[in-house]
């Protein structure tokens, strides 16, 4: 083997060693924090501060701790997990829904003032959240639903991101050929959409569900300005409420094993949905 192949192949190993350092790197930041968190629910309020902070204390108190969550203020922490899958579920499958019309209509439906409409939502992607909470604060007063559920929910179903990834989706993934064969076949608009469209968009679907679900979960300025009942309160604004007091009453515990267990959600949905990720669903869909 000549000098050139073996300096070659040696700086290609060198190269992929490089490479899987620094992903190993880059993954062992993110989960770190994870880590710390799953260990310190395991421990007593004393075990917190006063054992090393990335690995257990003496003895393993998750079972308790995660009683006293269940337990504290009441039993108000299941009440708070309901609400955020009443908020993230719901709002979620709604947003998916709507951005999948409006951008299956906007890749496949020409109409006068589409690109502006089109541009209107792409702009609307660069306004960030917490710009608009005001304003949808004194919309949702003048409508009167200040403090309830319908304060939350409405204003988590428009995604300007999910309409735009959904046109660009359909507009790549559906074929002009399979619409209009399904139109001479007899099919209506919304058969075409509902049996065709949606499951040739399936991969950005869940992608908008997905965003949707985690951007609704983790959410905490929105309740913050419209919910003053603790029972309409999701985890994120719950969890805030507690840590506040931790100056008053020594509950970390409490609220540490609270932030793992809302955590979990968010996994569990990445778990089950990542499946549907799946390239290529329109190869072969117009063949013979």
């Amino acid at each position: 083997m000549s000098s050139t192949a073996q300096y070659g192949r040696r700086g290609s190993t060198v190269q992929q060693l490089s490479v899987t350092v620094l992903l190993l790197a880059v993954a062992g930041y993110f989960l770190l924090p994870v880590w710390w968190l799953i260990v310190s629910a395991t421990k007593s309020n004393g075990d917190l501060f006063g054992s090393s902070g990335f690995w257990f204390g003496s003895s393993l108190h998750l079972a308790g701790n995660l009683t006293k969550v269940f337990e504290h203020s009441d039993g108000v922490f299941a009440r708070w997990i309901l609400n955020s899958a009443l908020y993230s579920g719901g709002g979620a499958a709604l947003a998916t829904l709507l951005a999948a019309m409006a951008g299956y209509a906007l890749a496949k439906y020409p109409f006068r003032g589409q690109e502006v409409i089109f541009g209107v939502v792409v702009g609307a992607v660069l306004i960030p959240p917490p710009l608009l909470a005001l304003p949808l604060y004194l919309l949702a007063s003048s409508a009167g639903i200040v403090n309830s559920y319908w304060s939350v929910l409405i204003p988590s179903v428009v995604t300007p991101f999910g309409v735009y990834l959904a046109r660009v989706y359909a507009a790549a993934s559906v074929p002009d050929e399979l619409v209009d064969a399904a139109r001479v076949d007899g099919a209506g608009e919304l058969r075409i959409f509902f049996t065709v469209a949606v499951r040739l968009m399936s991969p950005a679907l869940v992608t908008i569900f997905l965003f949707q679900f985690v951007g609704i979960w983790n959410n905490f300025f929105l309740p913050l300005m419209m919910l003053a009942d603790d029972k309409l309160w999701p985890l994120t604004l719950g969890l805030y409420f507690w840590n506040s007091q931790l100056r008053d009453q020594p509950w970390y515990d409490v609220v540490v094993t609270g932030s793992l267990i809302s955590a979990i959600p968010i996994v569990l949905a990445f778990l089950v949905l990542q499946r549907y990720w799946r390239s290529g669903l329109s190869a072969g869909s117009i063949k013979a």
